[in-house]
């Protein structure tokens, strides 16, 4: 495939069809591990059928806790699914800035300064291959998902990999990353501190039944949530 990641990013993405569950559209970092104990993930969404488009940035301190900054409420934004397994969910600015066809900036202002350098591994070009030809239908299957995040946790390196479950507020979600990428390089200052070199965390981390991945992976494509609750699911917000 010869598009580069941001050649495809900063192509509007079309809402998924499904009208009895939520919807988004994007690509984003699915997770970047630091040996520090940091982790960082974020997540730009410009089709949602919550709300407007939005960015969001994940992380992760030492010591096991999560904030998840949004530019948009946390009612329209990922906290809508993960917010009981948070510390705060804060709305902000996030500015996603494409540097070249293989390199980004993620920044949130005096808070986090991200630079990102990606990359294609033979294991990236063939799941990409593949999400490319694989028809809706086996993309909305539980035994198919199930299959595939059994074979891409060791083919990617990645650890524990679920494409579908039960997020922390109670939905359901399922997603289809379509198009992968490796995270080749990267570093970040968070409060004006460097968090050191990205790597592994010493032991896999997660929110709900979404495993983080313990080596950096960028991805584009869906993710599909089950429509809201008020009498079954936890509101969106901060769990603390």
């Amino acid at each position: 495939m010869s598009e580069s990641p941001r050649s495809i990013a900063e192509t509007d993405p079309a809402l998924p069809s499904g009208a009895d569950q939520e919807r988004f559209a994007g690509y984003g970092v699915m997770g970047l591990p630091f040996t520090s104990g940091h982790y960082l993930a974020f997540r730009h969404f410009a089709a949602s059928s919550v709300g407007p488009g939005y960015e969001s940035v994940w992380h992760r301190d030492p010591a096991g806790e999560w904030v998840i900054y949004s530019s948009v409420s946390p009612a329209m934004s990922c906290a809508r699914y993960y917010g009981s397994a948070l510390a705060d969910a804060r709305v902000t600015n996030i500015a996603v800035t494409w540097l070249g066809p293989y390199s980004l900036t993620v920044e949130i202002p005096d808070v986090l300064d991200w630079s990102i350098e990606l990359g294609r591994s033979a294991a990236t070009a063939a799941m990409t291959g593949l999400g490319g030809v694989m028809p809706a239908a086996l993309w909305r299957s539980p035994a198919v998902l199930s299959m595939m995040s059994r074979v891409a946790g060791p083919a990617l390196g990645v650890g524990r990999v679920r494409l579908s479950g039960a997020a922390p507020n109670g939905q359901w979600f399922r997603t289809n990353p379509k198009m992968l990428w490796t995270v080749e390089d990267s570093a970040a200052r968070l409060d004006g501190v460097d968090i050191g070199p990205p790597g592994p965390l010493a032991e896999q981390t997660k929110l709900g039944d979404f495993w983080l991945p313990q080596r950096g992976m960028f991805a584009v494509g869906q993710a599909y949530f089950e429509q809201y609750d008020a009498a079954r699911h936890t509101p969106a917000g901060s769990g603390s």
